[in-house]
C-alpha cells in the first residue's frame, strides 16, 4: 500500500470516529422535536417498491424509519414518487402506471398505521398533524414523465395528493432538457413544458428546478408567477462544473422568485472530491481494484453547512431549506447525517455557526411552508 492510500484509510479511520463524536446539545435536540422539519425529498417509495419494508417500524435497511423519524424530529417529509428517466417509461403509460403504484404505497402506508402517519396535501395539513404528534407524508413527483403530455394527467396528481413536480430527472423528458443530458433537444423547457409551467401555477402545483438545465431553470424563472423550489440541490461553488448543482448567478434568480434551495447531503453534490471519486470509478478498468484502492471520500456535516451558510450569505436566511435524498443516494451520506434521525447534528452545527432558533426554524420548515401557502393562494384565483 503505497503512503498516498495510507493517508487516505486514515483520514477515512479519522471520519468514521468522527461520526461517533457528533452529540447534538439538549438544546439542539429540543429545537429539532418541537419544530416542524421538512425535508423535500425522501425516496422511500421507490426503496420499497420492489423490496417491501415497513418502514412504520425499525428496519435494518435504508435512511428512513418510524423510529428513525421520531428520534430525529423529522415530521413532515416529502416522499419522493420517482420515475427512472429512460425511453421504456416515457409517453409509453409506464411511467403513469408506476407513480400511481408509489402513490397507493403511501396511501397504504398511512392507513396501516394512522396513529403515526397522515397524508399532506395541504400546507395546513402539515400544522394539524404536527399538533396531533403524526408524521405528515407529502409528496413529490421527481420527473413528470407520467404527465405523458396531457394536462389531465396534471390535475389526476394533484388530486391523488402529488405537490410538485420536479420536471425532469437525469434524461431529457417531453417537458425540459436535463442538466444531465448532453442533448438539448429543447434548448430548455418543451413548448408542452412552459404550457405545464403556466398549469401548475394555476392549480397549485409547486414547480421543482432540481435536475433540469441552467436554460430550462431561467425559463421557469420567466414563466412562474409564484416561487419555486430546487427540492435537493447543492452549489455549484463546491462542485465547478457540476451542471445539477446551482450557481450563484441561479440562487440570485432564485431570490427574485422568492423561492427556496433545498440543500442535497449526497457527498456527490457536497463536494468536488466525491463527484471526483466517482468520475474516476467509471473510467477505471477495474472498478472494484479502483474502489479498494481508493475508499470513497465521504462529505462532512460541516460541508454541508457551508453549502447552507454560502446560500444565507448570498441571497438570504429566507431562501434554504432541507432535501437531503435519503434513501435516493446510496451509501454516500455525509459523516454526522448517515439518517433521519440525524437532524439534531444539523441543528447542533448550525447552533454552533451562530444561528438563532428563529433562523434555524426557517431552514427546517418555516421558508419551505411559505413558499407552499404563496402556490396555494396564487391558485385560489382560478
Amino acid at each position: 500500500m503505497t503512503l498516498r492510500f495510507t493517508l487516505c484509510a486514515l483520514a477515512l479511520s479519522a471520519l468514521s470516529a468522527q461520526a461517533q463524536d457528533y452529540q447534538a446539545s439538549e438544546r439542539a435536540q429540543r429545537i429539532a422535536q418541537k419544530s416542524i422539519l421538512i425535508d423535500t425529498h425522501i425516496d422511500v417509495p421507490y426503496r420499497i417498491k420492489d423490496k417491501w419494508d415497513d418502514v412504520s417500524k425499525a428496519t435494518e435497511g435504508g435512511d428512513f424509519d418510524y423510529p428513525r423519524a421520531v428520534k430525529g424530529g423529522l415530521n413532515a417529509p416529502f416522499m419522493s414518487i420517482y420515475i427512472p428517466a429512460n425511453l421504456e417509461f416515457e409517453g409509453k403509460g409506464k411511467s403513469y402506471q408506476l407513480a400511481n403504484q408509489l402513490i397507493d404505497g403511501m396511501e397504504a402506508l398511512a392507513f396501516r398505521a394512522p396513529d403515526k402517519f397522515a397524508i399532506a396535501t395541504s400546507s395546513k395539513d402539515i400544522y394539524t398533524h404536527f399538533k396531533q404528534g403524526k408524521i405528515s407524508i407529502a409528496m413529490g413527483m421527481e420527473n413528470g414523465s407520467p404527465i405523458e403530455g396531457e394536462l389531465k394527467n396534471l390535475k389526476h396528481f394533484f388530486d391523488r395528493g402529488v405537490r410538485y413536480i420536479t420536471l425532469a430527472h437525469s434524461q431529457s423528458n417531453h417537458i425540459s432538457d436535463s442538466s444531465y443530458d448532453i442533448r438539448r433537444k429543447w434548448k430548455g423547457l418543451s413548448p408542452f413544458g412552459k404550457e405545464l409551467v403556466v398549469e401548475m401555477n394555476k392549480i397549485g402545483m409547486l414547480i421543482d428546478v432540481s435536475h433540469i438545465s441552467d436554460a430550462a431553470f431561467y425559463q421557469v424563472m420567466e414563466l412562474s408567477k409564484v416561487p419555486v423550489i430546487a427540492s435537493h440541490s447543492s452549489l455549484r461553488k463546491y462542485t465547478p462544473g457540476f451542471e445539477r448543482n446551482m450557481d450563484d448567478d441561479m440562487l440570485k434568480a432564485l431570490k427574485k422568485n422568492g423561492g427556496v434551495i433545498q440543500i442535497n447531503f449526497g457527498s456527490s453534490f457536497v463536494t468536488s472530491s466525491a463527484r471526483n471519486w466517482y468520475d474516476q470509478r467509471n473510467k477505471a478498468d477495474q472498478r472494484e481494484k479502483y474502489i479498494k484502492e481508493n475508499p470513497f471520500p465521504y462529505a462532512t456535516l460541516e460541508q454541508v453547512l457551508d453549502h447552507i451558510d454560502h446560500v444565507v450569505k448570498l441571497i438570504g436566511i429566507d431562501h434554504v431549506g432541507i432535501g437531503s435524498d435519503y434513501d435516493g443516494v446510496g451509501d454516500s451520506l455525509p459523516v454526522g447525517l448517515k439518517d433521519v434521525s440525524s437532524y439534531p447534528n444539523l441543528v447542533q452545527g448550525l447552533l454552533d455557526r451562530g444561528y438563532s432558533e428563529g433562523q434555524i426554524k426557517k431552514i427546517l420548515s418555516g421558508n419551505t411552508l411559505r413558499v407552499w401557502r404563496q402556490a396555494e393562494e396564487y391558485a385560489t384565483q382560478f
